[in-house]
């Protein structure tokens, strides 16, 4: 039997990266203390702020929401949830419940927000659309995009002072590789650990960001948190290769996650340099904040023969 190398209980997770074999409680703790790690070294969270954490009811947003809830019980700190349901059919609907059921737990506020009421159409009803339209996007774009207005949208009528995402460590790298792979500097100096954007935007704030994809999975296992395990239905294009690419690095090369992280976070000031001042401006349809005159969800929209509600998301 496989013992735990610091502690010598039995083992249940193999971190190779580290060379270390670790027991249920070891990872536990070990999950924990990179989560407050992050928090700490960052200064991501001060005393007495409102959070919002986004909350899809997958595995990584409601481990997420369950460790801010027990960090901040004791920081005099408010916690809400928001979820957003894009409308996909036989994904989304069978992951609010567990999203709603986590926030209930844990006695914390749960707001959600849905496509079809902001953009007047669903996920599933945009796609529909973009082919019969030919507009060459795939589902994850429109997603994207308006999935991070109406969470931006959402935490600053909550008047939340940061909105906590779930990104873990795969996700963030995946994020830095596909942003070089595109030459897209302008998303590339967003990445890191918190990034405070221009009046309008609530600072976006990652706590889970040095934390490994399969940690996280474990960590919900072994706390017997009940999370959403599907696949979304549009996952797919160059994201999956990115993901695989990435995944057989370090399958050969154990670590190499955590050093593609540390190289950016060493470059990511000159990162920033590149990138042009800009001025912010409103949107002149939906009012949102902007670089441009038009915010790239009502352009979207339109492209699809639909225009974003100016409209109120918090009653």
């Amino acid at each position: 039997m496989l013992r735990c190398s610091l502690c010598g209980r039995r083992a249940v997770y193999d971190r190779h990266y580290a060379g270390v074999l670790l027991c249920d409680r070891c990872l536990v703790k070990s999950v924990e203390r990179r989560f407050r790690r992050a928090i700490a070294e960052h200064k991501l969270i001060a005393p007495s702020e409102r959070i919002a954490v986004a909350v899809s009811g997958g595995k990584d947003s409601v481990v997420c929401l369950h460790m801010l809830a027990e960090h901040l019980r004791l920081r005099n700190c408010e916690l809400a949830a928001i979820t957003i349901d894009e409308g996909i059919k036989g994904y989304r609907d069978r992951s609010l419940p567990i999203a709603k059921e986590n926030a209930e737990l844990l006695g914390v506020r749960h707001l959600v927000v849905n496509f079809e009421d902001a953009f007047g159409a669903t996920l599933d009803r945009m796609v529909r659309l973009a082919k019969r339209r030919k507009t060459g996007l795939n589902p994850c774009t429109y997603c994207g995009v308006m999935r991070r207005s109406l969470l931006n949208q959402a935490a600053r009528e909550l008047g939340a002072d940061k909105l906590a995402t779930a990104h873990n460590l795969d996700d963030e790298v995946q994020a830095i590789m596909l942003n070089y792979v595109r030459a897209d500097l302008s998303r590339l100096h967003r990445l890191g650990p918190i990034y405070s954007p221009r009046e309008g935007f609530v600072p976006r704030i990652k706590p889970l960001r040095e934390i490994p994809e399969k940690e996280v999975a474990l960590y919900a296992l072994l706390r017997e948190l009940r999370v959403h395990l599907a696949v979304c239905p549009y996952a797919g294009g160059i994201h999956i290769e990115i993901r695989d690419f990435l995944n057989n690095l370090e399958a050969n090369h154990p670590n190499s996650k955590f050093m593609i992280l540390r190289m950016f976070d060493r470059l990511k000031p000159q990162v920033v340099r590149g990138v042009p001042e800009f001025e912010m401006r409103r949107c002149e349809v939906c009012g949102e904040p902007t670089s441009t005159n038009v915010c790239k969800s009502c352009e979207l929209l339109k492209k699809l023969g639909l225009e974003k509600q100016r409209k109120t998301l918090i009653y």
